[in-house]
């Protein structure tokens, strides 16, 4: 067996390349997915490289609203009336002699990079500087992404076989819900373990938190200010509604801890109502998000608490009982937690430790992102691990370290090799 570091010092400027190609391919979501994406040029680019690199098998899955529906029925996962057009999946499978599989999965898309005058370089021209690669998706995520497939490159580079089978999932939709791994946990995409290739600044994050995103509407009655005992103001009544809100997140802060997550809580992120300050607001819609923990939390629960918030506080008013605020749910996504006593995440420290020289930290996330599925409905042993960090994420000037991208590739070949060989 050759030795991977030293393989890997001589194909430095290889596995780098193959990531500026990825990074300068513009492969944006459009309004958080809902217009669309433009991830097909990057997903042709990888068909190519897994053909170029002897994949066993290379699989097209085009976006289906029907899979994005049962899950969403389901799992209250899914984000629904996306626009799918020219929008797959890809599914790169690397058989090996029969011992554990072993998925990495990464998403394709980017965010949009805004206004690119800001940029200090053009957002898809990857720029080297100080040890940096700078670029739109650099850290979110085609790093990760690429790292994994470089890693079964390295395996092959050292003329290593692969103990089991390596399978890497390129998705779609990610920065719209993660619509794109829904799509390939329902087309059977599987393993004995999950690997989501996010940025985790090195540590190995084994928890995030689950969201709901709701939208209130409450209805006022509009007059001129100067007799506003004739009107009824809705953002007045919309205060008593957030201040009842505001009460459950405090019992929530009193009752619900966790090893690896802050506190969970319930943010107004937004309010609109009225129209100008000489008249009685006729209506008045805020939108809030509630992040809760896993375990001790779920959807329903938190759902129906915050429902029964609301209303608690319409029956005792008698304008809001008459006209009842209108509450939508109109996203979510459940949380994750890993088994730190599994042998996946035993084999992980293990493998970390030869890359790396040190022991892993485990860590929690305040951001979600695909782990929860392919561990809360694809039923698999799932870490998140990658290189870069969530402060680089949908930033302007987004950059990676190279450094972190060749000790990720370094981790996961030894991952390959310790897991995929039980």
């Amino acid at each position: 067996m050759k030795d991977l570091e030293t393989i890997l010092e001589m194909h430095k400027k290889e596995y780098l390349h193959r990531l500026e190609d990825l990074v300068a391919l513009d492969t944006r979501d459009l309004g958080h997915g809902i217009e669309g994406g433009r991830e097909k040029i990057g997903q042709d680019y990888l068909i190519d490289l897994f053909h170029s690199m002897h994949a066993d098998e290379v699989r097209i899955d085009p976006i289906q609203e029907d899979a994005i529906k049962r899950t969403y029925a389901k799992y209250h996962e899914g984000n629904l009336g996306h626009n799918q057009e020219n929008r797959y999946n890809v599914y790169a499978h690397f058989k090996g002699n029969g011992g554990k599989s072993l998925l990495f999965n990464g998403h394709v898309d980017v965010m949009p990079p805004g206004d690119e005058n800001e940029w200090s370089h053009p957002p898809f021209s990857p720029t080297v500087e100080d040890g940096k690669l700078f670029g739109r998706g650099t850290t979110d995520m085609k790093g990760g992404l690429m790292a994994s497939i470089m890693a079964v490159q390295l395996l092959k580079d050292a003329e290593i076989p692969l103990p089991g089978e390596v399978i890497i999932t390129s998705v779609c939709d990610e920065e719209g819900g993660g619509n794109g791994s829904m799509q390939a946990i329902d087309s059977g995409e599987r393993a004995d373990g999950v690997i989501d290739c996010e940025g985790t600044s090195d540590d190995l994050i084994v928890a995030h938190m689950g969201f709901i995103f709701f939208r209130v509407t409450i209805e006022g009655k509009a007059t001129q200010s100067g007799i506003k005992r004739l009107g009824v103001s809705a953002i007045e009544k919309a205060r008593k509604v957030i201040a009842e809100l505001e009460a459950v997140e405090h019992q929530w802060l009193l009752t619900y801890k966790h090893s690896f997550l802050p506190a969970p809580n319930l943010n107004i992120g937004t309010i609109h109502g009225g129209s100008e300050g000489s008249t009685v607001p006729g209506s008045c819609t805020f939108e809030t998000c509630i992040h809760y923990l896993p375990r001790c939390m779920n959807h329903d629960m938190v759902a129906a608490e915050i429902i029964d918030a609301i209303q608690r506080v319409a029956q005792s008013d008698l304008w809001m009982r008459e006209h009842p605020p209108v509450i939508t749910e109109y996203q979510a996504g459940g949380p994750f937690e890993a088994d730190i006593d599994h042998p996946f995440t035993k084999t992980f420290c293990k493998a970390y430790k030869k890359a790396r020289g040190k022991d892993v930290q485990f860590v929690g996330s305040p951001a979600g992102c695909d782990s929860r599925l392919w561990q809360g409905i694809g039923g698999c042993p799932t870490l998140q691990f990658g290189p870069g960090n969530l402060e680089q994420c949908h930033t302007v000037d987004e950059y990676l370290e190279i450094e972190a991208y060749y000790q990720a590739i370094l981790v996961y070949a030894h991952l390959i090799l310790e897991w995929c060989s039980k």
